[in-house]
């Protein structure tokens, strides 16, 4: 397969990209480096056997287009966005302009290009609002009403994708990702509170948690969503699918599990919550099991014990 990836110089895509290289397909990366980093990708670029191509390029650009009409892949895995709900708030016409315009941009490449498919990283967290509580976990039928700018980016994109296969029979599968975490997550962004976490309590400096602590995500880790979005190249066409473990863990269960790993008794400070944040979050993932034979298999307490082990060794 002649794969494209966009933000794969980021912790998710670059994880995707070791992926596709090790199952022996051709891979181009599309990634301004904006956020992603040169040293996500030392693995794909250091091996000459390796068939990859890095293209430094901005998803609001239109020589996107031509990029991926010249380089004709079959499948493209946009991964590339601003992820930040409260960057979103913030400053929303920033948000549409990389989250919704530079979408367009990759699907009207992959449309000139006559890609079979593209798989697109959706948000769980944030395309369904704030789901009454019986209703979580929350399934792909629940109304999308998202209440930030970057939800309702992700939902414009989704009803693009659809759109497109009405229109140009282009196929997709849109992943609406739980709180993905993993070895090399930013620890200095705002976003990714796990990375976050590891990258002060290995340091000794204290951590932060906004609010209660008591809003809850559904943390999911990034080897087991990497193995989605690869299963979703020839599955799951035209759906929607929730990827994510199915429990609530509160941010204060998360610090205290991650705290007894690193072996620190401190306890976390608290901070004023910030606004365009759900209270709670998690993903039925039923449907993904059936259409993609997907499920998540990382405990918790295992995935950010190797996060902090990642970080131990930077």
């Amino acid at each position: 397969m002649r794969a494209l990836v966009t933000g794969g110089a980021g912790f998710i895509g670059s994880t995707l990209v070791d992926r596709l290289l090790a199952e022996g397909h051709e891979v181009d990366v599309i990634d301004d480096l904006s956020s992603g980093s040169l040293a996500n990708l030392a693995d794909a670029r250091s091996n000459p056997d390796h068939p990859f191509h890095l293209h430094r390029v901005d998803i609001r650009d239109a020589a996107v287009i031509e990029l991926i009409e010249r380089r004709q892949p079959e499948v493209i895995f946009h991964l590339a966005a601003q992820i930040d709900v409260r960057t979103s708030v913030a400053d929303p016409v920033l948000d549409a302009m990389i989250n919704v315009i530079g979408s367009l941009h990759v699907l009207e490449g992959a449309r000139r290009a006559s890609t079979r498919k593209v798989v697109f990283a959706s948000s769980g967290g944030t395309i369904y609002g704030e789901p009454d509580g019986d209703a979580i976990p929350v399934k792909e039928s629940y109304p999308q009403q998202p209440i930030s700018p970057y939800g309702v980016a992700k939902k414009v994109v989704g009803d693009y994708l659809f759109a497109y296969r009405e229109i140009h029979e282009l196929e997709f599968t849109a992943l609406a990702l739980a709180n993905v975490y993993g070895p090399r997550q930013d620890p200095h962004g705002e976003a990714g509170v796990v990375a976050i976490f590891a990258g002060r309590l290995l340091a000794g400096e204290p951590c932060t948690i906004f609010g209660t602590g008591e809003q809850t995500r559904d943390y999911v880790y990034v080897d087991d969503v990497v193995d989605a979005f690869v299963r979703a190249a020839d599955k799951g066409g035209g759906l929607l699918l929730n990827i994510g473990t199915g429990v609530e863990t509160s941010v204060n269960e998360l610090y205290r599990t991650m705290a007894d790993v690193a072996e620190v008794p401190d306890a976390a400070t608290l901070a004023p919550a910030r606004g365009g944040e759900v209270p709670r979050s998690a993903l039925d993932a039923g449907r993904a099991a059936i259409h993609l034979g997907w499920r998540p298999w990382t405990e918790l307490s295992v995935g950010t014990s190797a996060v902090l082990d990642f970080f131990r060794t930077r």
